[in-house]
């Protein structure tokens, strides 16, 4: 591999296209887009009316084996893929999540791809974008003080002030805020009680903007939010505050789609947020859908391994919004196979251990029942999977042809090896003709469960069938909740569970495929207004913490007005 300048670099050094012109290419014309300056742009809804007899391209979605810390490039392989299939003459777009800034300032740094698979305008993406992430919190927390205003100002709806579970959201990393208290100060500040914050990737809110599928459907879903319950133990709705309408309204332009575009000049249409640990971590369906229209091939991203990202895509926005899949990619690398394998520990801000560098045949065959398993998730949705092996310097061609030769065993259509992070598109070529092939077979896709299961049915069909669980412990809290949905008709909703990323169950330190052991959900909560319920696992957090070493760190402005330490 030649030598790779830093992305930020690359980002700098490259002259992207006029948004215009991108759009141009999609068949957009001036007034089926607003310019948010010279490279992105808004996408109005009307797209979709006026493409609706256009036949719709091939959804190819991009999962990943259980990753380390560091991630093993699905936002790299999935920019990559599409500018591949760029140099193959095909008609492709990439649909992405965008940038929490709280990560983006936390641990993971930016998430625009790497190396010469990137999006730009890099700097903007991972820095405010075009607001909508701050709109989604606004919208948030004006309903939880709407909440607040009418239990202070005669309590109209009969709120019971110790069952509102709706939190304030923030888009930091800040543990301190995952359990407060408000209100304090006397009678005119408002009743004391405890609360919370979430992170606003994290937002039912968010999840509400990404499956919408028109103003009018964003609007209805606001207004079925529930916030809590009253002392009859009725759900208070959004609606019911009088709260929805305002939400929409703060929301008008950010149920627009974002336009960019990769380095070598494909549509990125990127939309909605981040974190499929604890939300459901997809771009929207408005971003699908439009990209479907003007695309032959559309290349979308789900959140981490296939147990918790391509999941809920399946299961969660597949369902409701009508979408097939064509291909699903499962992105590995040789090191987090090896570490599966039970060598090395990977530590953000640490140099990687030497054995994870050295060949280690064993080691490697072992960890890759972690890719068997995620490619047998992928067969049970009746999907074709395609596996892409993120190549690293250090990969010997053994290790590379082993993990092929396990991915072809363990039943997928085909494995190839990448190098877009250095090559871009032109590394990225062997991927690209096996998932044109992958698209070509005929796709017999199913859902993991039917919506007229139980909600335990459902939660222990999961358990068994994506985390290898024995079986799945209920805490108390847990069924409270599940016995209180049943009775309110929530049980027809799917299931989005929040679990650790870092291994198949729910316990970080389980590596590669755990097994004979008990799945426990600790607390069961709804999102009426998305349209699914979501239990938590373990101990899991919906807040997250800033590291010892942030990446904020390394983040400042030079003498020249420039940004540094953006990665």
């Amino acid at each position: 591999m030649r030598d790779v300048p830093d992305d930020l670099t690359i980002a700098r050094n490259h002259k992207p296209l006029p948004i215009s012109e991108i759009a141009e290419r999609m068949g957009l014309t001036g007034e089926d887009f607003e310019c948010y300056g010279k490279y992105k742009a808004k996408i109005e809804l009307h797209v979709l009316e006026k493409f609706k007899d256009r036949p719709e391209g091939k959804l190819i979605d991009v999962t990943a084996i259980t990753p380390t810390p560091l991630g093993e490039g699905k936002t790299v392989t999935t920019i990559g893929l599409t500018q591949a299939l760029g140099k193959l003459g095909k008609n492709a777009i990439c649909t992405l999540r965008q940038p929490s800034m709280a990560p983006v300032f936390g641990i993971k740094g930016g998430a625009a791809g790497g190396g010469y698979a990137q999006v730009v305008p890099m700097e903007e993406l991972n820095l405010h974008f075009t607001g909508d992430i701050h709109a989604v919190g606004q919208a948030h927390n004006l309903l939880a003080a709407m909440i607040d205003a009418s239990i202070h100002h005669g309590n109209p709806l009969d709120i019971d002030p110790l069952s509102v579970f709706w939190p304030r959201v923030v888009d930091v990393n800040d543990r301190a805020l995952r359990r407060i208290v408000i209100g304090l100060g006397g009678r005119e500040n408002g009743l004391p009680r405890e609360s919370g914050f979430e992170v606003t990737a994290a937002s039912e809110v968010m999840a509400i903007l990404a499956l919408a599928t028109s103003m009018q459907d964003l609007r209805r879903r606001l207004g079925r939010i529930a916030v809590g319950y009253t002392r009859r133990g009725e759900p208070v709705t959004a609606e019911a505050l009088r709260a929805a309408g305002a939400m929409a309204v703060i929301l008008k332009q950010a149920l627009k789609p974002n336009l960019i575009q990769t380095l070598e000049g494909q549509p990125c249409i990127m939309h909605a947020g981040p974190f499929a640990n604890i939300a459901h971590g997809q771009s929207s369906v408005l971003a699908d859908l439009m990209a479907l229209k003007t695309a032959d091939y559309v290349v979308t991203e789900s959140g981490f391994g296939a147990d918790l990202g391509m999941q809920k895509f399946m299961d969660i926005k597949c369902r409701l919004a009508g979408l097939c899949p064509s291909c699903v990619v499962i992105t590995c690398t040789i090191r987090a196979l090896k570490m599966h394998g039970g060598v090395g520990r990977i530590v953000p801000g640490r140099p990687l251990p030497d054995e994870l560098l050295r060949e280690d045949i064993p080691a490697l065959e072992r960890g890759t029942a972690n890719l068997a398993h995620m490619i047998g998730l992928a067969r049970l949705y009746g999907v074709p999977a395609v596996v892409a092996i993120n190549r690293f310097p250090t990969d010997t061609e053994a290790e590379i042809e082993l993990v092929k030769a396990k991915a072809l065993e363990a039943g997928a259509r085909s494995a190839a090896a990448i190098t877009v992070w250095a090559d871009g598109g032109e590394g990225g070529l062997e991927l690209a003709e096996a998932v044109v092939d992958a698209c070509n077979e005929p796709v017999s896709f199913s859902f993991l469960y039917p919506d007229n299961l139980g909600i335990k049915e459902k939660i222990e069909i999961m358990a068994r069938k994506v985390y290898n669980a024995a079986a799945v412990r209920y805490e108390p809290a847990a069924e409270r909740a599940i016995e209180r949905y049943e009775e309110l008709g929530w049980s027809r909703l799917p299931v989005c569970m929040a679990k650790t990323h870092l291994s198949i169950s729910h316990d970080p330190n389980l590596k590669n495929v755990p097994r004979d052991y008990v799945f426990p959900v600790r607390d069961v909560r709804v999102a009426a207004g998305a349209g699914f319920l979501y239990p938590l696992a373990g101990n899991i957090l919906t807040m997250p913490g800033l590291p010892s070493r942030p990446a904020a760190f390394g983040f400042d402005i030079d003498k020249g007005g420039n940004i540094i330490g953006l990665f």
